[in-house]
């Protein structure tokens, strides 16, 4: 991964962990009322929203036939804003025809990612195609993308931890930090 110019150092807390949790278990629970007694196949968006699709798997109940699949896309590399462009690395395995799906991103920037998204898998004929995003830059958004489940609206910050990361840095962070140059 080749090295930028710009660096970035932890803050403070945006969300600790504890928020992050209790609001999950709330997401987890609109999914349970809604899919009880069906199949469901939550689509996480590698690498981001890997903890999040975990997390929230785990909270979902054992009435629901829930199935895990991911998808990797690249729109944002080393950089600290989305290049706008995005491109398939890894396409989910499970068809989704016919499927009750749940899209599940870590962050709802411009909205172009997730439009793209949700569009090439509404073309292959799903059952039901929803989004579940844990934060949303509502300040940021260049088209407009339903989100079913949303988690957290923040602030146009640059955040990390939770799966979210600067050049494949601050993943494994419990909480979700703000991060600045320095």
């Amino acid at each position: 991964m080749p090295e930028t110019n710009v660096s970035f150092k932890l803050c403070d807390i945006l969300l600790p962990r504890e928020q992050i949790r209790k609001r999950v278990a709330e997401l987890a629970g609109m999914i349970n009322s809604e899919y009880r007694n069906e199949r469901l196949v939550l689509v996480g968006v590698l690498k981001g929203a890997v903890i999040f699709t975990a997390d929230l798997a785990r909270m979902i109940e054992d009435s629901i036939d829930v199935r895990m699949d991911f998808m990797a896309v690249s729109s944002y590399g080393n950089s600290s804003s989305s290049s706008g462009a995005v491109k398939i690395i890894k396409d989910m395995d499970t068809p989704a025809l016919n499927q009750n799906i749940i899209l599940v991103e870590d962050i709802m920037d411009t909205g172009l990612t997730l439009s793209y998204l949700k569009d090439m898998l509404m073309a292959r004929n799903p059952k039901s195609l929803k989004t579940c995003v844990l934060l949303e830059k509502p300040e940021r958004k260049k088209v407009e993308c339903a989100i079913e489940y949303r988690g957290f609206e923040i602030p146009d910050e640059f955040v990390v931890g939770y799966g979210l990361d600067y050049a494949g840095r601050w993943r494994n962070l419990s909480d979700i930090w703000r991060v600045v140059e320095g």
